[in-house]
């Protein structure tokens, strides 16, 4: 057997590759291993040790040869390529000669050859890591392919009433640029077992307050994580790009480089073919400037490794072509989630976003961009001439976090809402989630947090006496009263599954303005007597949209200790006034599903019932109760004090059960009472 580096004891003739090496030094003796085929498609792995003599007790199968990526060692050098476990069983009796004892692992990888022959290989290898990650992803094309050809047979435009989509996240919510319209399209659902994709078409009329279902022939692939945005040219359109397809069981994505665009006045579906666009991402940025889609940034992440952007994409509007933008300057890091919007006069500011780093092998690093940047175009040919730099903005500005939603308000300000900002320990990630408004005013670089300030009806007839200083504060709009020590009040939910969510809405403290109103008039009780305004439970990854000057927020998701809650109910609020959340749509409890977490409680009722029997003889008991999910029914003419003291003990298991063993005693307690009140207020009395 010959080799680059003289003739080695090898037992089968092995073909020499005609493609470049992979270069690893190490210390002998070591063991490698050795990536073969056989025909055309399937990988075996054989080990082979190198000793001080050489290479010798190749472990070949008969009739194997290494036709594919096959290694030898360089003369002075020793080379190997690593090969995934996931490969395949381990070859039997790959002990090493004279008995010794020598690990199977192998050293890191060192540094690749220069050249196209070793990209070549490594692109290759990449796409053959295992037998088993290339079927899943082949799996998961056909998956693909399977709903687009269910979605080949729709013929006809279909438009029906119907009440509020499901549950979702990550979808887009695009305000229509003539009529009274939101456009929802796509998103994702977990039910903590099962991924769902969406690519249905929702319209809201804002006027109506209704819902309608768009189905259109020929509509994207399901996807989430993607892009959208609507430009007013030809009755209004809404141009999607990118995105991400998941596998059921959340463990395999594919991400999408395509662009589609609806036609909103023929209602009718488009993909645009055209080279040199971006390649496939999710969680990636789209604006529309000067007759252009501008793309930055975005993830890819596969089974082995994952990768950030902050490459920077330009499609014409006019003549239907990508090009690759090259700014001078500055400008930000790699990352996705961020913000992205444009500016009046054409240029684009880049806020925030989040990233992941290696901090060894199989270990990574979160991180929170908190910076911002401006693109700004120059010089006659605006479109090919980018620059970016450094924004330093002032005011208030948002606390650090991710899966904020953002949208463009009125009189040049962006409005940025929720996030979640997760605290990373050895065990487990606690979220904080967020329902908090921001406006960045864009031309002076500003910050400020958005208060509400309640209803005004009554207070303007006590002001008139102070006309001059009252309309000067109502004219600047930024200047937001400091808060008062916003008060919070909590709201149980029976889900159809059984479980209790604990829903938190803030109710706001009066502004300073209002405070002294109401020791110079009497009649504030017809103001008090409106009850305390209540804002959307903080969330993240929800969709906005701003029309006629109101902010639309729509869907997202918190979580519960280890469950994840999925949302489908709809707020507005007047950017200008700032008074007051209106609730469009109210989470429907119905539409709330947690397979894993009932699993988990199953499994936990059958050990402790095998020991002392109670626990499952309860659940049987609950089990044949009627739709009330289980719990202790509320007897006739029974208040909640008796009601409470009967049934304690089982709604203190329950917010245990919810809560986590770690919740401390005292908020256990709390919310037992709570969610037995919502349950004794609520519930039907047995007669």
């Amino acid at each position: 057997m010959k080799s680059l580096g003289g003739t080695l004891p090898f037992s089968k003739d092995i073909e020499q590759s005609s493609e470049g090496y992979t270069e690893h030094v190490f210390q002998l003796p070591r063991t490698l291993e050795l990536l073969t085929c056989i025909g055309s498609r399937e990988l075996r792995k054989h080990t082979v040790w190198f000793g001080e003599g050489g290479v010798v007790s190749p472990l070949l199968a008969d009739g194997a040869t290494v036709s594919r990526q096959f290694l030898l060692p360089p003369a002075g050098r020793t080379v190997s390529r690593l090969v995934s476990s996931e490969l395949g069983p381990e070859a039997a009796g790959t002990s090493p000669p004279n008995g010794s004892s020598a690990p199977r692992a192998l050293g890191s990888m060192g540094k690749k050859k220069k050249g196209k022959g070793a990209e070549k290989t490594a692109a290759k290898l990449e796409k053959k890591v295992s037998r088993r990650a290339r079927k899943e992803e082949e799996d998961l094309e056909s998956l693909i392919a399977e709903f687009q050809s269910l979605d080949a047979k729709k013929t006809q435009i279909i438009e029906i009433p119907c009440p509020p989509p499901p549950p979702r996240l990550n979808a887009s919510l695009s305000a229509h640029p003539e009529k009274d319209e939101l456009i929802l399209f796509g998103g994702e659902y977990f039910n903590g077992q099962k991924t769902f994709l969406y690519n249905d078409l929702y319209i809201y009329n804002v006027r109506k307050n209704s819902w309608t279902k768009l189905d259109v022939p020929n509509p994207p692939p399901r996807r989430c994580a993607h892009q959208a945005v609507v430009v007013p040219q030809g009755g209004g359109q809404l141009w999607v790009f990118g995105g991400e397809f998941a596998s059921p069981d959340g463990e395999q994505f594919y991400h999408y480089k395509d662009l589609w665009v609806l036609h909103l006045a023929t209602r009718i579906w488009e993909q645009i073919k055209v080279p040199g666009g971006p390649s496939g991402r999710s969680g990636h940025r789209l604006v529309a400037c000067k007759r252009q889609l501008i793309v930055f940034g975005g993830f890819h992440e596969s089974t082995r490794d994952y990768i950030y952007y902050n490459d920077l994409y330009a499609f014409n509007l006019d003549s239907f072509t990508w090009a690759k933008l090259c700014p001078s300057g500055t400008g930000p890091t790699q990352r996705s989630g961020c913000k992205m919007v444009t500016t009046q006069d054409g240029n684009v500011i880049v806020y925030g976003g989040y990233s992941k780093q290696k901090v060894k092998k199989d270990v990574d690093k979160g991180v929170l961009h908190t910076d911002m940047f401006l693109l700004k175009s120059e010089g006659k040919e605006k479109e090919d001439k980018w620059v970016w730099s450094r924004v330093n903005a002032s005011g208030m500005k948002p606390s650090p976090r991710t899966g904020f939603s953002v949208a463009v308000g009125p009189g040049g300000r962006s409005v940025l809402f929720g996030g979640v900002y997760d605290e990373e320990e050895e065990d487990s990630i606690e979220g904080d989630f967020f329902n908090d408004i921001y406006f960045y005013e864009m031309e002076k670089s500003r910050w400020f947090a958005g208060q509400l300030k309640g209803l005004k009806s009554e207070k303007k007839k006590r002001r008139r006496g102070r006309k001059t200083e009252a309309e000067t504060a109502e004219e600047d709009e930024s200047e937001i009263p400091t808060p008062q020590g916003p008060t919070e009040t909590t709201k149980e939910v029976i889900t159809e599954d059984g479980t209790v969510l604990t829903i938190k809405q803030v109710v706001p403290a009066p502004s300073m303005e209002a405070e002294k109103s109401d020791s110079e008039e009497s009649d504030e009780e017809d103001e008090a007597a409106s009850g305390p305004q209540l804002e959307p439970h903080p969330r993240s990854n929800a969709m906005l949209a701003v029309k006629h000057g109101l902010l639309y927020v729509y869907g997202g998701m918190f979580e519960v200790g280890d469950r994840q809650v999925t949302l489908n109910d709809l707020y507005c609020i007047d950017l200008h006034k700032m008074d007051e959340w209106k609730v469009l749509v109210e989470m429907d409890p119905k539409t709330q599903e947690w397979l894993e977490e009932s699993d988990s409680e199953e499994e936990g009722d059958e050990a402790e019932g095998a020991e002392g029997g109670d626990e499952e003889d309860d659940n049987e008991e609950d089990s044949e109760e009627s739709e009330d999910e289980q719990h202790p029914a509320v007897q006739l003419g029974e208040n909640y004090a008796d009601y409470l003291q009967r049934t304690e003990t089982y709604w203190l298991r329950l917010a245990r059960d919810n809560m986590g063993p770690d919740a401390k005693e005292k908020k256990v307690l709390k919310v037992a009472h709570a969610m037995a009140k919502a349950f004794s207020d609520g519930g039907e009395q047995v007669h």
